[in-house]
């Protein structure tokens, strides 16, 4: 009774073995052999950013956002801290009138910015201002403003067009340009427009029996 059992103990000891080692191979061959970039590109879908996330339109967001609301938004989240007319005064954070396009940390003589803004480099772009808005701790770490952020990209437009219609700045960006439409469906519609183009023609012969021929109504 004692043989049958060492027998089926060393019998199942070796298939637990031989179990973990063929595990062990495969893990190996599936990892070498995996692809860099996991699935497929989908046609139509906007390239993501660095973060995963979908990059944003600034151009568009900004060509439909509201400078109204964007100005009760930044005296009700902003005004606490700053100011945003000509001449303000400086508060917990510097005034705002005019900051874009200026450099970053060197907008307001005379405040003390952060070390982490004032070496930030760069200057005040509106691609820089949505990212600062969004958080401003992740755009420059050190930072001494405790604003948490703002999520939404509209409330970061109506707020940064308020700043630009209020202050002034380099000119807005273009909203990003739409695809074409697909080639084949452009391709027919030329088709479609010049053969009705050409139909015109005898509607033209047949209302003008006496017209000249040799040169066609229009041109």
């Amino acid at each position: 009774m004692t043989d049958r059992f060492n027998t089926a103990a060393g019998w199942l000891l070796f298939a637990g073995i031989v179990g973990l080692g063929l595990s062990s191979v495969s893990s190996r061959y599936f990892a070498a052999h995996a692809p860099e970039d996991g699935g497929y590109p989908i046609e139509g879908v906007a390239e993501e950013g660095e973060g995963g996330e979908e990059a944003l339109d600034i151009g568009a967001l900004l060509a439909n956002a509201d400078a109204a609301m964007g100005e009760a938004a930044a005296t009700s989240r902003c005004g606490t801290c700053h100011t945003f007319n000509s001449g303000g005064a400086d508060g917990q954070g510097p005034n705002l009138f005019g900051i874009m396009g200026t450099t970053i940390g060197q907008h307001a003589p005379g405040f003390a910015y952060s070390d982490a803004l004032a070496s930030h480099g760069g200057s005040w772009t509106y691609e820089a201002m949505f990212d600062w808005l969004e958080s401003p701790r992740s755009f420059a770490p050190g930072t001494k403003m405790s604003f948490a952020g703002l999520s939404s990209p509209e409330d970061r437009a109506n707020i940064i067009l308020y700043m630009y219609q209020n202050g002034g700045g380099p000119a807005l960006p273009e909203p990003l340009p739409e695809e074409a439409t697909d080639e084949g469906d452009t391709a027919i519609e030329a088709a479609e427009a010049d053969a009705g183009g050409q139909a015109d023609t005898p509607e033209a012969d047949m209302t003008a029996p006496g017209a000249d021929q040799t040169n066609p109504v229009g041109e």
